[in-house]
């Protein structure tokens, strides 16, 4: 998935050093990423520190320190002027997907989700004051009234709902992503995550299931979202009741017909092929009752 770099190591610790020349500068706008893509249009490099030196009077004293890969430290650098570093430009979000190496499409996609939380906490949301960093952890403060707040996450769950040798697989409604994913949805206020299953599954495609299995977590940086990924079978035989609004397609694939995945980036797409492995080895029905999780039946 994105986040394994290994053998990179990454580093979220809110250390706010000083940067130096080598350090790597990570730019948005409306959306969009800053970097340089190179002619294989798959291998990218990002800024660093040295490219500005002599043209930004305030360059090591202007700085948001974000995290660090290794011993590479990342950093936003407010107000920056894009033009003083040719050869970089503004490319979609999604480019990140496919792109080398990977350890920096997961800083740049970090960076990303770091970078508007901050453009959206410049004011105070309870007494309209700008807010100030704090020197010590990565938190926002309002000096005037006190609020203090921190990095949003929304918690969400991927569903794989099994019956036999075939899961369940969607396309999203009115998205540029096509793929086939599986069931997806927010975890709501007072809902444990299991019940988030449920009811997402309910929702979407109108069945009741059992069994949940916890699988596997995974940042999601490119819409703030921290992913839970839980297995589950289903509890009764009905037929799939789809909520167009949400989905286009929402079918029964078997095992065999599962879609290679070509990116190996997403928790949604492990777990598919996961599915598929398992089925295949003949080692399934053992592989989800060792899974850590809760048995809940619907």
């Amino acid at each position: 998935m994105i986040q394994d770099i290994a053998p990179h190591t990454y580093h979220n610790e809110y250390k706010p050093v000083t940067p130096d020349g080598n350090s790597i500068i990570l730019a948005y706008e409306n959306g969009k990423c800053f970097f340089h893509k190179k002619e294989d249009d798959v291998s990218i490099s990002l800024p660093r520190f040295r490219e500005l030196e002599g043209n930004v009077s305030d360059l090591y004293e202007n700085y948001i320190y974000l995290f660090s890969i290794d011993q590479e430290r990342f950093y936003l650098i407010p107000g920056l002027d894009t033009s003083l570093l040719p050869g970089y430009e503004f490319h979609e979000t999604r480019e990140l997907r496919y792109v080398q190496p990977q350890y920096l499409a997961f800083a740049t996609v970090t960076g990303y989700q770091l970078w508007f939380w901050y453009k959206n906490r410049r004011f105070c949301g309870c007494c309209g004051k700008p807010m100030k960093h704090d020197t010590k952890e990565r938190m926002m403060y309002c000096p005037s009234c006190g609020r203090r707040e921190y990095p949003v996450l929304m918690p969400a769950v991927i569903v794989g709902i099994t019956n036999g040798d075939k899961i369940i697989c969607s396309k999203y409604e009115g998205r540029s992503f096509k793929q086939y994913a599986l069931i997806a949805g927010f975890a709501e206020i007072g809902e444990t995550i299991e019940e988030t299953v449920q009811r997402e599954v309910m929702e979407e495609v109108g069945l009741k299931v059992k069994n949940l299995r916890y699988y596997k977590s995974q940042p999601w940086g490119f819409d703030s979202n921290l992913l839970l990924g839980y297995f589950c079978e289903l509890a009764d035989e009905r037929e799939i009741r789809l909520d167009e609004e949400e989905l286009s397609v929402a079918e029964w694939v078997d095992y065999h017909d599962i879609p290679e995945d070509k990116e190996k980036l997403s928790l949604t797409h492990e777990m598919m092929t996961y599915f598929g492995k398992k089925k295949s080895e003949g080692t399934w029905d053992s592989a989800f009752a060792g899974l850590s999780g809760t048995q809940k039946n619907g």
